[in-house]
C-alpha cells in the first residue's frame, strides 16, 4: 500500500472542534508539514482551540471566509499547497431548519469555490472532503448491517442534504478534472473543546448547572460516539494512506440511545435521572438511527481506542477545568437554539423563551416548518432495497443468485457487458446503478474443465483479463464486488495430508497446477488480493438440491461409471449462496474459503444417495492412476479450513450435516 507524504497542507474550519484535534496532532507528530488553517471564526470556532499548535513555526493561521475565491486562490499559491483536509461547514441540524440558505452557501459553495482553486491552480495532490454519516439517512431500527461507503445518499435534513451536494461536488470534479479526491463519512464525535450546542457537551455544563437534561422527542434516537482523538488518528491515517477516488466512513459499532448518553452523564454528577431528565418537544425531522460499516478504514490500520466511559470521563474532566472557554453560551443551552450564523460573535434568535437566556428577540413571527409524516408516523422514509448487479446469467450459481434475490426481495439485474469489454461494464454500472456487484461468471469448461487444455486463450480472457476488468471498474466506482472463484487450487501435500483434518487456510498459497483451469484461477486470485473492494469466495464441488442439474456434483458423479473415492470439502449451495448475499451486505472484503467445515468422500455422498434418493444404486470406485487414463488434465482433491467462514456465520453446518439437511432430506423417495 502505497504511503502519501504531504508537505504543505491548507486546513480549512481548523478552529472548529474535530479539525483543530486533527491540525494539533498533525502540528505534533509532523514538524516537517507546513500546516495553514484558513477559518472565519464563526460562532463556532475559537481560536483557543488551536494554542497547542500557535506557538510552532510550521503553523499559520489565516482569518477568512473559504467563498472568497481570491483569498483561496491566493492562499494556494502563496503558501504552496499542495493537499487539502476541508472540514469548514456548518454542521448543527437544529439551525438547518431555521437557516438552511446560510448551510448552502457554506457547504455547498463554499466547497465549490475550493474545488474550483484546486483546478485552476493545478498543484493540489489530495483534496480531502470531510462529510457526515447523515447523508446516508435514516438506518432501519432492526438493521445488523451498517451503510458501506456505496450505499445510497438519502440525506433528511437541510445540513445532510448539503453536505450530500456538496460530495457531489467533490465526486464530479475528481471524475472530470481527476482532482485527487478522497471523502469521509463520519458518525458522532465528541470530547474537548466541542461547542455546547452538541448533545454531549450541552449536557454536561447543564449538569455542571445544577439544570435538568432536555432531550428531544422521547430519546429512544440511537447514535454512535468517536472520542475527538480516534477521529484525528483516523484523518491520520487517511491522509497518508487513503485511496484516491475512495470514500472511507469512520464510525464505531458501538451505538447509545441519547437517554442512555442523558444517564450517563447524570450518574457521573452523582444526579437523579429520573428528576434531572426532561423530555420536550422533537426536532421537525429527527432521524432514528445512523449506523456504519467501518471496515474499509480498519483495512488501512485505524481502529478506535478509548472505550465510551475514558472518553467520556475525560471530556467532563476537561470541561469541568474550562467552563468559561465558550463564553456566554447561554442561548445554546436552550433545548432547541436557533444560531443565526454571523462571523465575529454569537447570536441567538428568540424562537424559544428562558427565564434565564439573555438575548433579544429578533425573529418572533418565526414560520413553522411542516413534515408530512408517512405510514407509521415516525416522519422517516424507509431505507431503499439494495440493488445488485450480477454477471452469469446462464451460469448455474448466476441463476440461482437471481432466484435468491426474489425470494429475498432484493432488486437485482443481470449484466448485459462480457467481462472484458470494460465499456460495456462501464455501461452497465452507469445504467443499473448497483449497490454491489456479484460475478458468477466464467470459463468452467464443457461437459468440463478438460474443455480449458484446448481453450487457453479463451479461458485467459474470461477468467483472468475479464474478472480483473470488472474489479477494476467496480473499484472505479467504489463498488464491492464478490468473486465466486474455485478451491480447486490446491491438492493434498505433506503440509496438509489427506484424512488429517488440517485443512488450507485463506493466507495459503496456492500448489495445484494440474489443469489449465486452476491455473487461470490461481493466477488471478492472487492478482485480486491487491484489489481491497474484491470478496473472494473460494467454491468447492458444488452442490445444491436439485438433482437434477448436470453440474451439481452428486449428479455427475452418480451417472459416472466410475468414481474415485477421495474426501474433499464442499459447497452446498442451498445453504451458502444465502450467506453470500449477506457478506454482501456486510460489506465483507478479501479470500473466504467458501466450504461447509469438514471433508466429505465419494463414497460418504453416493451411500447417502442410496440410502434416501435410489435403493438400488451401485457404483464402482477406481484409483486415481486408472481416471488419470480417462481425463486430459489432473483433479484437484483438498480440504479447505473453513474456520474463518464458521467463526463470522456460527450456524454454519458441518458438510455431512448441510448434506442430509438441504439436499437428502427435501430429496427423499420413501
Amino acid at each position: 500500500m502505497a504511503t502519501y507524504t504531504p508537505k504543505n497542507i491548507l486546513i480549512t474550519g481548523a478552529a472548529g472542534f474535530i479539525a483543530s484535534h486533527v491540525c494539533n496532532r498533525l502540528i505534533r507528530n509532523y514538524p516537517d508539514y507546513k500546516i495553514v488553517v484558513l477559518d472565519k471564526l464563526d460562532y463556532c470556532s475559537n481560536l483557543k482551540n488551536l494554542l497547542p499548535s500557535k506557538s510552532s513555526p510550521n503553523f499559520k493561521f489565516v482569518k477568512g471566509d473559504i467563498g472568497s475565491a481570491d483569498l483561496v486562490n491566493f492562499l494556494l499559491i502563496t503558501e504552496s499547497i499542495d493537499t487539502i483536509m476541508h472540514f469548514a461547514a456548518q454542521t448543527h441540524v437544529d439551525n438547518s431548519f431555521g437557516n438552511s440558505f446560510e448551510f448552502t452557501k457554506n457547504n455547498i459553495y463554499g466547497t465549490h469555490v475550493l474545488l474550483e482553486a484546486c483546478k485552476v491552480t493545478g498543484q493540489i495532490r489530495r483534496f480531502i472532503h470531510v462529510s457526515t454519516d447523515e447523508v446516508y439517512g435514516e438506518t432501519d431500527e432492526d438493521a445488523v448491517v451498517g451503510n458501506h461507503e456505496a450505499s445510497q445518499l438519502l440525506p433528511t435534513n437541510p445540513y445532510s442534504a448539503t453536505k450530500a451536494g456538496a460530495e457531489m461536488l467533490v465526486m464530479a470534479y475528481g471524475r472530470s478534472y481527476g482532482l485527487p479526491v478522497i471523502t469521509t463519512r463520519g458518525n458522532n464525535v465528541y470530547g474537548p473543546n466541542q461547542f455546547p450546542e452538541k448533545l454531549i457537551p450541552k449536557f454536561i455544563l447543564l449538569a455542571m448547572q445544577g439544570k435538568d437534561l432536555p432531550i428531544h422527542g422521547d430519546g429512544s434516537n440511537v447514535r454512535s460516539y468517536l472520542y475527538c482523538e480516534d477521529v484525528a488518528e483516523a484523518f491520520e491515517v487517511i491522509l497518508h494512506k487513503g485511496e484516491v477516488g475512495h470514500v472511507y466512513n469512520v464510525g464505531t459499532k458501538k451505538e447509545r440511545r441519547v437517554i442512555d448518553v442523558a444517564k450517563d452523564i447524570c450518574n457521573l454528577f452523582s444526579k437523579d435521572p429520573d428528576k434531572s431528565i426532561k423530555f420536550v418537544e422533537n426536532r421537525p425531522f429527527n432521524d432514528q438511527r445512523y449506523f456504519l460499516d467501518d471496515q474499509k478504514l480498519k483495512i488501512l490500520g485505524w481502529s478506535e481506542h478509548t472505550a465510551w466511559e475514558e472518553g467520556l470521563r475525560k471530556t467532563i474532566e476537561w470541561y469541568t477545568q474550562n467552563p468559561d472557554w465558550w463564553g456566554d453560551v447561554t442561548g445554546a443551552l436552550l433545548p432547541h437554539p436557533r444560531m443565526l450564523m454571523m462571523p465575529g460573535g454569537r447570536h441567538f434568535d428568540g424562537s424559544e423563551e428562558s427565564k434565564d437566556a439573555s438575548y433579544v428577540s429578533n425573529n418572533s413571527n418565526q414560520t413553522r416548518m411542516v413534515i408530512p409524516v408517512t405510514k407509521g408516523g415516525t416522519g422517516s422514509p424507509r431505507k431503499p432495497s439494495l440493488k445488485f448487479l450480477i454477471y452469469g446469467r446462464t451460469g448455474w450459481i448466476g441463476g440461482l443468485l437471481g432466484k435468491l434475490c426474489e425470494k429475498q426481495g432484493i432488486s437485482f439485474e443481470y449484466g448485459k457487458g462480457r467481462l472484458e469489454d470494460r465499456s460495456s461494464l462501464l455501461s452497465d454500472i452507469q445504467n443499473i446503478r448497483p449497490t454491489h456487484v456479484f460475478n458468477a461468471a466464467g470459463v468452467t469448461g464443457r461437459p468440463n474443465v478438460d474443455w480449458c487444455e484446448s481453450h487457453k486463450t479463451e479461458t485467459i480472457r474470461t477468467n483472468v483479463a475479464g474478472t480483473l476488468t470488472l474489479a477494476d471498474v467496480c473499484r472505479e466506482h467504489n463498488l464491492l464486488m464478490v468473486n465466486f472463484a474455485t478451491g480447486c487450487i490446491f491438492e493434498y501435500d505433506a503440509g496438509h495430508p489427506e484424512g488429517s483434518g488440517i485443512g488450507f487456510t485463506e493466507e495459503d498459497k496456492p500448489n495445484f497446477i494440474g489443469s489449465f483451469y486452476s491455473k487461470t484461477k490461481a493466477m488471478v486470485e492472487e492478482l485480486l488480493r491487491e484489489y481491497d473492494n474484491v470478496c473472494t469466495l473460494r467454491v468447492r464441488m458444488p452442490i445444491s438440491s436439485d438433482l437434477s442439474n448436470p453440474r451439481n456434483f452428486i449428479t455427475k458423479i452418480s451417472r459416472y461409471n466410475k468414481v474415485v473415492n477421495i474426501p474433499n470439502s464442499m459447497t452446498i449451495l442451498d445453504e451458502l449462496l444465502p450467506i453470500s448475499i449477506e457478506m454482501a451486505k456486510r460489506n465483507l472484503r478479501g479470500i473466504w474459503n467458501f466450504t461447509n467445515p469438514g471433508v466429505v468422500s465419494h463414497n460418504e455422498i453416493l451411500d447417502m444417495y442410496k440410502n434416501y434418493i435410489d435403493p438400488n444404486f451401485t457404483w464402482v470406485n477406481f484409483n486415481l492412476e486408472e481416471q488419470a487414463k480417462v481425463i486430459v488434465a489432473p483433479r484437484s482433491n483438498n480440504e479447505l479450513d473453513a474456520s474463518k467462514l464458521k467463526n463470522e456465520f456460527p450456524e454454519l453446518l458441518p458438510i455431512k450435516e448441510s448434506l442430509i439437511k438441504y439436499v437428502f432430506e427435501p430429496n427423499k423417495r420413501t
